[in-house]
C-alpha cells in the first residue's frame, strides 16, 4: 500500500507542475498585457515602464523561473487589475461559492441517479429505464447555458417562484444546482444501470438467488457494492473537472464563483489571477483523484498492483 500511495503522490506532483508550466506558457503566448492595462493615450515609454515593472522585459526563461520560485514560496503575484491584492486571495474568496454550487449539483445528481436506478432494478419495471434514459438523452441535447435560460424563463420570469440571479436568498441556488444536477444525473444513471445489469449476470448473483435470498437483498447487499466501483472512478474525474466547467452556469445565473472570476480575468489579461485559478483547480482535481485512487485501492486491493 505504501508503494501504491507513493506512486500516486508522485503522479499528483508531476500533474500540478505541468499545469503550472502550461499556465505560464499560455499566458505569455498573448504577449505583454501592459498595452491593455493602460489607457489608449499611453505612450510607448509608459508601456515600456509598465512592462519593466511587471517583469515582462526579462527573458521568458527568467520570467518562468521567477514565477516558479514565487509559486514554491506561496507568492502567486498581485492582480494587475486590483493593485496590492494577491491573485490567490481573489481566487480563494470566490472558491467557496463554486464549491457550494458544484458540490450541491453533483450530490443531488448522483443521489437522483442512484434512487432511479435502484427503483428500476428493485421493481423490475424496465419501461422506467427507457423513460429515464430518454429524458436523460433529451437533457444532454440541451446545452447548459440554454437549459439554465429556460429555467429562468419558466420559474423566474413566468412563474416568479425563484430568483433569477445569485443573491442572499437560499433559493437562488436552486436553478443553477438543478442545471448541474440534471447533467450529472444522466451520466450516473447510465453508468449505474450498466454496472448493475453486468453484475446481474455474474455467478455470485446466481448463487445468491439459488440460496433463496430475496431480490432486494441480492441487489442491495451483493450487487450494489460492486456496481459502485466504476461510479467511484468516474466521480473522481467528474468532481475534479466540474469546477472548471462551472463558468457557463455561473455566467448564466451571475453566480459569484471562480468561473466568473477566471472568465473576467482572461478577457482583461489579468495573468496572475488566471494562473492562480488554474493552479487551484489543478490541485483540487489532483487531490480528489488521489483520494479516489486511495479509496479504490482500499475497496478493491487488485487496483494496487497497477
Amino acid at each position: 500500500m505504501a508503494v501504491y500511495l507513493l506512486r500516486r503522490l508522485i503522479q499528483a506532483v508531476v500533474t500540478v507542475f505541468v499545469v503550472v508550466t502550461l499556465a505560464f506558457v499560455l499566458g505569455r503566448l498573448t504577449g505583454s498585457p501592459a498595452a491593455s492595462l493602460l489607457p489608449d493615450t499611453a505612450s510607448e515609454a509608459d508601456i515600456a515602464a509598465l512592462n519593466a515593472r511587471l517583469g515582462f522585459d526579462k527573458p521568458p526563461l527568467t520570467q518562468y523561473f521567477d514565477y516558479l520560485g514565487g509559486v514554491l514560496s506561496g507568492d502567486f503575484g498581485d492582480s494587475y487589475r486590483q493593485q496590492g491584492t494577491s491573485s490567490m486571495t481573489l481566487v480563494l474568496q470566490r472558491l467557496p461559492a463554486s464549491l457550494q454550487l458544484g458540490g450541491t449539483g453533483f450530490l443531488v445528481g448522483v443521489a437522483l441517479a442512484l434512487l432511479v436506478v435502484l427503483a428500476i432494478h428493485l421493481s423490475g419495471f424496465w419501461s422506467l429505464r427507457g423513460l429515464a434514459l430518454g429524458l436523460g438523452a433529451a437533457r444532454l441535447a440541451v446545452p447548459d447555458f440554454l437549459f439554465g435560460l429556460l429555467l429562468v424563463l419558466v420559474f423566474s420570469v413566468t412563474l416568479g417562484w425563484l430568483p433569477s440571479l445569485a443573491s442572499a436568498n437560499p433559493l437562488s441556488l436552486v436553478m443553477p444546482a438543478v442545471t448541474i444536477a440534471t447533467a450529472q444525473f444522466v451520466v450516473y444513471t447510465r453508468l449505474l444501470d450498466n454496472s448493475l445489469t453486468t453484475e446481474a449476470g455474474q455467478d455470485y448473483v446466481r448463487t445468491a438467488y439459488a440460496r433463496g435470498e430475496r431480490r432486494s437483498t441480492v441487489i442491495l447487499r451483493e450487487m450494489l457494492p460492486n456496481a459502485l466501483l466504476p461510479v467511484l472512478t468516474v466521480s473522481g474525474i467528474q468532481l475534479g473537472t466540474l469546477l472548471g466547467g462551472l463558468v457557463i452556469v455561473e455566467t448564466v445565473f451571475a453566480w459569484p464563483g471562480l468561473g466568473q472570476l477566471m472568465l473576467g480575468s482572461v478577457f482583461s489579461r489579468d495573468f496572475p489571477v488566471v494562473q492562480s485559478g488554474l493552479v487551484v483547480i489543478a490541485v483540487i482535481f489532483v487531490v480528489v483523484n488521489l483520494c479516489v485512487d486511495v479509496l479504490y485501492g482500499i475497496v478493491d486491493p487488485r487496483a494496487r498492483v497497477r
